[in-house]
């Protein structure tokens, strides 16, 4: 069983920037895939960053457009989400999930390919 937990979310202005983490029980590197998703309410799950099993890529929702940046610390197996110029579009509860996907494409941004889910973080972008 592979738990995940999430920190970091709040309150933010437009404009601001927020730095979540995601601890994960388990080494990740060559076992699984670990994204952040976001959902808003009366919306659907959003895939918003993600780093490949290999631990070698990063990826990105289209709507990120170089806002947001994605790194792992593999020492510490924990996996961060660096948010910059922060909109009120971008307010929603981001889970951090894990899952055995190997895909680069299609499958590593579909939340129906991960098993494992964290409890979420809200994130509040609101003057």
């Amino acid at each position: 069983q592979v738990q995940l937990v999430e920190s970091g979310g709040g309150l933010v202005q437009p404009g601001g920037s927020l730095r979540l983490s995601c601890a994960v029980s388990v080494p990740t590197v060559g076992f699984y895939a670990i994204s952040w998703f976001r959902q808003a309410p009366g919306k659907e799950r959003e895939f918003v960053a993600g780093i490949s099993r290999s631990g070698t890529e990063a990826f990105y929702g289209d709507f990120v457009q170089g806002r947001f940046n994605i790194t792992g610390d593999t020492t510490k197996n924990t996996v961060h989400l660096q948010m910059k110029s922060l909109e009120p579009e971008d307010t929603a509860t981001y889970y951090c999930a894990a899952g055995s996907v190997w895909s680069r494409g299609a499958r590593l941004r579909d939340y129906q390919e991960y098993r494992f889910w964290g409890q979420g973080t809200q994130v509040t972008v609101s003057a």
